[in-house]
């Protein structure tokens, strides 16, 4: 690919930080110009668990996108959640690490799905692998697409 600052040439890896920036500009930004790039506008309205979106026509189907993650409970957590289970009911630690780990998985395949030029992700999966005692891998696909909205007249 060729960075829209630089006109560099960087090799295309669907895990990286930023669509279209190399990682020499990507380091020299500042932290809002990155968190701009790293969040796809409107990303997250047109993304499904479905093979359609209703009022639009996929045009193009770009292939798989994914966000991998993989994380390990910290011994604290794992003896705060051990505390928790003697309660009973939800283990919070557990629920919050699942969580951020599930919407980091997803912000990646949102960005490889942004690198790809797709505006939208449809049939969007989770799966969890144990990889070893301790450490999870989470990760998150689709189908990158790019769509637009159906004229009135095929709506009806």
């Amino acid at each position: 690919m060729i960075c829209k600052k630089c006109s560099r040439e960087y090799p295309s890896e669907y895990y990286f930080k930023a669509s279209g920036i190399c990682a020499e500009c990507f380091d020299a930004m500042s932290a809002e110009e990155k968190q701009a790039l790293q969040t796809p506008s409107g990303m997250h309205r047109m993304t499904t668990t479905a093979f359609t979106i209703d009022g639009y026509e996929i045009v193009e189907n770009l292939g798989v996108v994914r966000g991998i993650t993989v994380r390990s409970r910290s011994i604290f957590g794992t003896i705060g959640a051990s505390l928790q289970t003697l309660v009973g009911g939800n283990i919070t630690l557990f629920s919050e690490l699942c969580e951020r780990t599930r919407a980091e998985a997803f912000e990646m395949m949102l960005r490889h799905a942004a690198e790809m030029g797709a505006n939208a992700v449809i049939g969007v999966r989770y799966d969890a692998t144990e990889v070893m005692d301790t450490v999870s891998e989470v990760l998150c696909y689709g189908t990158a697409v790019v769509v637009r909205p159906q004229a009135a007249t095929q709506q009806s």
